[in-house]
This record gives structure tokens, sequence and C-alpha cells, in this order.
């Protein structure tokens, strides 16, 4: 593949992704991602700060989606449902279209603990955003961060689901589901 050719970025995720479902995440290099993508490392470095960050661009683009979701929602919605409703709207917009991607990353993720401890500080972020919007939206700071860790919970039993293999719904009605299963649970 020849280093002029479009998508540097999506190439390098591609590449990373064969390579970390090849040979795992710690036998793969930055060096063997820019060559099977055809770029070099410094490429890479471009796009992406570390080896573990390919796995988690986007995260920021999330955050600001249902932040911009919920601060446009009227105040007369329920928090959770704002919230609920940016999410979905990034299931949709985000992760519809990437569900092979995402359900290959989320076994990569799986299978590393040290993976698996960025993706609980992305959360945290995604958390701590919700919670800052919620309460300038509005929301005393108690509930809103209530509000923020159920509704990021919501969200991670939602995607493990779509990323399993024998789902067939969208993201969207899946977090309406984990929606429903909570509020059903916390007035029982």
């Amino acid at each position: 593949m020849a280093r002029w050719q479009p998508d540097a970025y999506g190439r390098l995720q591609q590449a990373a992704l064969d390579l970390f479902s090849e040979q795992g995440f710690d036998g793969t290099t930055v060096a063997e991602i820019a060559q099977r993508a055809g770029l070099t490392k410094r490429t890479y470095f471009r796009h992406f700060a570390d080896k573990r960050e390919v796995l988690f661009s986007g995260s920021e683009l999330l955050e600001e989606l249902v932040v911009a979701e919920l601060s446009a929602s009227p105040r007369s919605l329920a928090p959770l449902d704002a919230v609920a409703a940016g999410l979905k709207i990034a299931a949709e917009t985000m992760f519809e279209q990437r569900r092979e991607a995402a359900a290959r990353r989320q076994l990569i993720i799986d299978a590393n603990s040290e993976l698996k401890e960025r993706e609980i500080i992305k959360r945290s972020s995604l958390t701590d955003a919700i919670a800052a919007a919620l309460h300038d939206h509005g929301v005393d700071t108690a509930a809103a961060t209530l509000v923020a860790s159920a509704a990021t919970t919501i969200f991670r039993v939602a995607f493990a689901q779509w990323t399993s293999p024998d789902s067939q719904k969208r993201l969207a009605q899946l977090i309406d589901d984990a929606l429903e299963n909570f509020r059903n649970a916390t007035t029982s």
C-alpha cells in the first residue's frame, strides 16, 4: 500500500485491530502497525499519542456529542432522559456503522488489563463531562453525578450487549432497553 493513499487514520486503526487480533496487544509494536498500514511510525504518532490510543480515539467526540445534545435539550426533559437521548444520537452516528470493528476492539480490550484500565479512565472522563453538562443545565451537583454515573453504566451495559456475537438489536434500542431495566430495578 503506497504512503500517499488517503485515510491514514483509518488505515492505522484497521491495521492495529488486525495485528492486535492476530498477535495480541502486547505482541504488536507501533512500527508493525505503521508498516501494515503502509505508513511510517512518524505518521502513526501524528494521529495517536501511544499504542493504546488507537483503540480509544474518538472518545472525545463521544463526549462532545452527548454534551451538545444534552445542552440543547429542553430543561423540562428528565436529566436521565436527556443524557439517554444524547447517547442514542451517538449510537446512531458514531457506532452503528462500525459494529464489527467495535466488537473486535472490545475483545482486544477485554483480554488486556492495561487496556481495561484505560477504558475505565475514558468512561470516567465521559461521566465527568456528562455531570458537568447536567450541572450547567440546572441539575444540582449530587444529582448530576448520580445521573451521569447511571447513564454511563446504562451505555456500558447496552454496548456490551451490542458487541456480543448473538446481538441483533441496534445500539440505540439496547440503550432504551437498559434504561427501562434500570428504571424497573430502581422502582420495584
